[in-house]
């Protein structure tokens, strides 16, 4: 049997532990070091299982991920989120959709200190849904508004995805941080377009509310400037260079910390609260990590991504053809596993070719986050519908799957001007190298 035959053999066997419900984590470490057994002998496998282990959680970087997820906890269990809401609320609210619109707005906030898809989609959604349902939206709209755009948390730094990205691909955390601010920024443009639109031809899908007085908006808008400014301060110092995406994380962290338990908005047992969430949140992350670095030189061993690379190759589709077929293989992917884990799959295998198209590494990350997101609401897996069905418990499924519909049109939409013009991605991170 050929190396590349065990490799496939091994992948198969993956993927059906996964589907047996098995952590994506150990579904990889499993499948890397029994196939390195096969392949080269338990001795190698167990060196590689014991340096890997040691290099991954020793990763300077890797900082960064609990650090934001702290960070993210911090403001959720301090309700820092309601103020985020209500602020967009009190300035969009009185507009048809507004609520709506609000809501989407209040995730691409909320993005900015989360870095978690599932996160953002719960938080704003308890917080947004309610007010919605007393207002008489309907249900396809606003479960679809909170499903779409809680995505923006996988895109809209500090991403869990962008930060995995680079770790299995050696590119900077800071550039990826900052190739994403304009893609979020549009893509919340345009699933507010998508609610716009959706209102247009049914206007008793999201009635207007009241239009609030400016002293009161202004107020609002206040209330939630403390947290405003920590976004301001973490991510703008990373663009300007005054500090490190990891120095960046532990400066966001604390400084949320701070304003939590100084307002006395976060009790003592909230806050250890957040940090036990934070704890069990960055080992999940930790293990994905692991796991792919053992996996990482299993399929370096059987050849897979260079066989890949030239079967992609040899279809003779030119650079852009390639990339659709990568592209058409993450939805496929998407109907069945969850966004990190076709990311620490897929990278190691689709990097080099990426890399030999000519594309690049750091607009690429921003394109696969993307369509990875698209997976996060669409069926059967559709995590993110599921987490928001979770919240709004009395919404039939099949109607959350309907809402996101105009939302995932505009997600397509976004990929669509990505690909046909790169410095929607490239412009902010190549402006701070030069």
């Amino acid at each position: 049997m050929t190396d590349l035959t065990i490799g496939i053999l091994a992948l198969g066997g993956m993927f059906a532990l996964m589907l047996l419900r098995t952590p994506v984590a150990f579904a990889m470490l499993i499948t890397g070091f029994f196939g390195i057994w096969v392949v080269e002998g338990l001795r190698r496998a167990g060196a590689i299982l014991f340096t890997e282990t040691y290099s991954s959680v020793a990763n300077y970087n890797l900082i960064v991920l609990p650090m934001f997820v702290l960070l993210g906890n911090i403001a959720s269990e301090a309700g820092f989120s309601r103020a985020l809401y209500d602020a967009a609320h009190a300035w969009v609210g009185r507009f048809r959709g507004g609520l709506a619109s609000a809501s989407v707005i209040g995730c691409a906030a909320f993005s900015a200190v989360s870095g978690s898809s599932v996160a953002t989609a719960v938080t704003i959604g308890k917080v947004a849904l309610p007010e919605m349902k007393r207002l008489g939206y309907a249900d396809g709209l606003s479960t679809g508004a909170i499903a779409a755009g809680g995505t923006l948390g996988f895109l809209i730094p500090p991403s869990t995805g962008f930060v995995l990205y680079a770790i299995l691909t050696e590119e900077s955390i800071g550039r990826l941080f900052m190739a994403g601010i304009l893609p979020g920024l549009l893509m919340m443009l345009m699933f507010i377009a998508a609610i716009w639109l959706v209102t247009l031809r049914r206007p008793e899908s999201g009635p207007a509310g009241e239009a609030k007085p400016f002293a009161q908006r202004i107020r609002l808008f206040l209330t939630a400037a403390p947290l405003i400014s920590v976004i301001v301060v973490s991510i703008g110092g990373i663009y300007i260079g005054a500090f490190t995406p990891v120095e960046a994380s532990g400066i966001g962290a604390a400084l949320t910390a701070l304003l939590a338990l100084g307002t006395r908005a976060l009790s003592l047992t909230g806050f250890a609260k957040a940090v036990s969430e934070t704890v069990r949140t960055s080992a999940m992350l930790y293990m994905i990590v692991v796991g792919a670095n053992v996996l990482n030189p299993f399929l370096a061993l059987t050849g897979i991504p260079s066989v890949l690379g030239e079967g992609l190759t040899g279809l003779g589709l030119g650079p852009f053809g390639t990339l659709a077929v990568i592209l058409l293989s993450y939805v496929v992917l998407g109907m069945f596993l969850d966004g990190l884990a076709m990311l620490v799959i897929t990278v190691p295998i689709y990097y080099p070719i990426i890399l030999a198209l000519g594309f690049d590494p750091i607009w690429f990350g921003v394109v696969a986050v993307i369509v990875i997101e698209m997976g996060m609401i669409t069926p059967p897996v559709g995590l993110n519908v599921f987490v928001v069905r979770s919240v709004a418990e009395n919404v039939a499924m099949r109607t959350v799957f309907s809402g996101v519909t105009p939302f995932l049109l505009a997600m397509i939409v976004t990929l669509l001007l990505i690909i046909a013009f790169p410095q929607i991605a490239l412009f902010i991170p190549n402006s701070m190298f030069g």
